[in-house]
């Protein structure tokens, strides 16, 4: 499992350099989930991601805390084909008109947490 959470954390640091990079790159590619089939994929992953980081966490340096964080991972997939599309593409909206130095800063919080994932998933170096 430690080696799903690592790559969820490439993931997520990938996916935020990419929006630091170029926030309108990003922004084409959720366009996708701002469908009714792209909620509910949205969902799905964000739950499959959570429950990763709750089946990761028992071998990882900071137990409770990623056990924490997939849980709420978890519920925010359960909670994401409730918000519905409207109200999806409202957040968006508001979230572009905020400015590309906002994007740029939730970007970077992506990456801040994908490389937080991944330093608490993997094994400490021993010397021996």
């Amino acid at each position: 499992m430690r080696w799903f959470a690592v790559a969820c954390g490439f993931l997520m640091a990938a996916i935020g350099i990419v929006g630091i990079a170029d926030p309108s790159l990003l922004l084409d590619a959720t366009s996708f989930t701002l469908t009714s089939l792209g909620l509910y994929i949205a969902a799905v992953f964000r739950v499959v991601f959570g429950l990763v980081l709750v089946g990761a966490a028992s071998t990882s340096r900071m137990p409770r805390t990623l056990r924490t964080l997939g849980y709420i991972i978890v519920v925010a997939g359960i909670i994401t084909p409730f918000v519905g599309v409207e109200r999806a593409r409202g957040i968006v909206a508001w979230w572009v008109g905020q400015g590309i130095a906002f994007m740029r800063i939730w970007a970077s919080l992506a990456v801040v947490l994908g490389l937080f994932i991944i330093y608490v998933v993997t094994p400490r170096w021993k010397d021996t």
